[in-house]
């Protein structure tokens, strides 16, 4: 089994073992697809959103915020195209009875041909060492051009397939390339149909199309029905922005890879209205904003990149995606879009009320177009779980044996913030003054105090959930009011007073530490 995949099955058992994410109804055997956060977990998320609409919305003058129902009338999906148009393609395996997405497995098998490239790339690196120039190798190499015509030829019958939904194309592809069930490496395929996945349900007790409801499948069509409220009564002008953390919900033909995908799930979007003719503009200023966000976290550059879109959504004329290296390789982690004016012109379309702007520059009347920024709440949180977990021998130990699971979490996201711990916890004296320091602190951040076990297994327990800081009440105390303060990452210590704590805390986990770098 690869390292990658070692980490994966640990980063899963770590978080239902520490308490950041449960199975929903476990005790019923579970219900694929949909967990529940612990609470750890909800603190983490609670966080992330923290982060995500403080830099979004606090710091931008023209970007506010709002929170739009779930439920919407039916007619938002119809213009938006998720009624006629929300769709994947689907394939079953025969033999294994296993069901997959034929794009996935089309993009999954030109994703293994790209890992030959790199690997025969590596190969030669090492083969040539000082004299090898990877530019010219990688241009040059009969090999490596074979490969990447096949792609080509792959992606652009692909291309087209999508673009004119042929379900036929899809499979001829599959079979032609003779894609396997990746579980088993069966190629007895069905043939590829479409599969909507919106989930539908009634409004009360009303029956048929008349009374037929949907759980979002996104929060951006929140913000569009409410362009002009936000836009009078926030007073703002193009080019401006309104922002949405909620729910969304889409029936996922599959759902693995732990909370990755999901069917139900968080967005943070922010649908920026920008004049007709400066979307490419904002495009880019937004591709780069978003970037930097997310290298603020302290996530390396390596493990994130762009990825512009093939394949176009109906909607938009120019997209891509910001991916990140989970364990499982790179996937899309925020899409930023140019959605056009499509969204407002179909509401306007079809509810018979105007979505324009009057732009008191131009002196006139238009529908703004849009570019957005969506990232999934759930994936933000394995990102950022899956970079911050380690197993590392402890510092300043000579037994290799002597290692510790950590989770280097920014301070500003940690769940816990400070954790205090009597030395001993028998000794009356040091609980008292041990919950009086917890009781203090508490006051401004969200603290904890534990006395079951011995100090190293107290230690040990709170590198694992991510907090930043421990404080260590012990008899010193007791004649000078000091404390010991233990740092998570380097494990240094330092005696403070118990007057300076807060301070010294609050300096370290203060959230504007991240926003001061965006």
């Amino acid at each position: 089994m690869s390292q990658q995949s070692d980490h994966f099955k640990k980063l899963v058992a770590h978080c239902k073992e520490y308490g950041f994410i449960y199975q929903s109804s476990e005790v019923y055997d579970g219900l694929a697809a949909v967990y529940d956060y612990g609470p750890y977990g909800s603190e983490l998320k609670n966080n992330l959103k923290q982060y995500w609409w403080k830099s979004m919305v606090q710091m931008h003058d023209n970007i506010v915020g709002i929170d739009a129902a779930i439920f919407m009338h039916p007619k938002t999906w119809k213009a938006s195209g998720h009624v006629d148009a929300f769709n994947d393609p689907l394939i079953d395996n025969k033999d294994t009875k296993r069901r997959y997405r034929a794009d996935q497995l089309i993009e999954g098998f030109v994703e293994k041909i790209e890992a030959k490239i790199e690997k025969d790339v590596a190969k030669a690196k090492k083969r040539f060492k000082e004299n090898f120039d990877e530019a010219k190798y990688r241009a040059e190499s009969p090999k490596l051009q074979g490969y990447k015509e096949n792609i080509k030829t792959i992606m652009d019958r692909f291309t087209s397939a999508m673009k004119a939904e042929d379900m036929v194309e899809l499979k001829a592809i599959i079979d032609d390339y003779e894609i396997a069930d990746p579980e088993s490496g069966s190629r007895n395929w069905t043939d590829v149909r479409m599969f909507n996945l919106m989930f539908s349900t009634q409004l009360g007790n009303i029956a048929g199309e008349e009374g037929k409801l949907y759980l979002r499948p996104e929060t951006a069509q929140g913000i569009f029905v409410n362009f002009l409220n936000v836009q009078k009564t926030t007073r703002q002008k193009v080019p401006f922005g309104i922002a949405q953390i909620g729910k969304a919900f889409r029936n996922e033909i599959v759902a693995r890879q732990f909370i990755f995908r999901m069917r139900e799930f968080e967005q943070m979007e922010m649908q920026f209205f920008v004049q007709p003719g400066e979307e490419m503009k904002w495009y880019e200023y937004w591709k780069e904003a978003r970037m930097k966000w997310h290298l603020a976290l302290g996530h390396p550059a390596e493990k994130l990149r762009y990825h512009d879109h093939d394949n176009l959504a109906h909607y938009a004329n120019a997209a891509l995606d910001i991916e990140f290296e989970f364990p499982f390789g790179f996937r899309e982690l925020e899409g930023i879009h140019s959605r056009t004016d499509f969204d407002l012109t179909e509401h306007q379309k079809l509810s018979g009320k105007k979505m324009q702007y009057f732009d008191p520059q131009r002196n006139e009347n238009y529908v703004p177009y849009v570019v957005e920024t969506s990232i999934g709440c759930d994936r933000m949180f394995l990102a950022t779980m899956s970079h911050a977990l380690r197993t590392e021998q402890v510092p300043g130990q000579d037994d290799p044996k002597n290692t510790r699971d950590v989770l280097k979490l920014h301070p500003a996201l940690a769940p816990i913030k400070v954790a205090v711990l009597p030395l001993k916890r028998n000794e009356e004296r040091i609980v008292k003054a041990a919950k009086a320091i917890y009781k203090r602190l508490s006051l401004s951040f969200n603290c904890q105090y534990d006395d079951t076990g011995s100090i190293g297994k107290l230690y040990r327990r709170q590198d694992a959930i991510g907090t930043p800081y421990c404080v260590t009440v012990d008899f010193e105390h007791l004649d000078d009011g000091t404390v010991t303060i233990r740092e998570r990452d380097s494990l240094e210590q330092q005696r403070v007073s118990i007057d300076e704590l807060e301070k010294i805390v609050a300096e370290r986990v203060d959230m504007k530490q991240l926003l001061a770098k965006v």
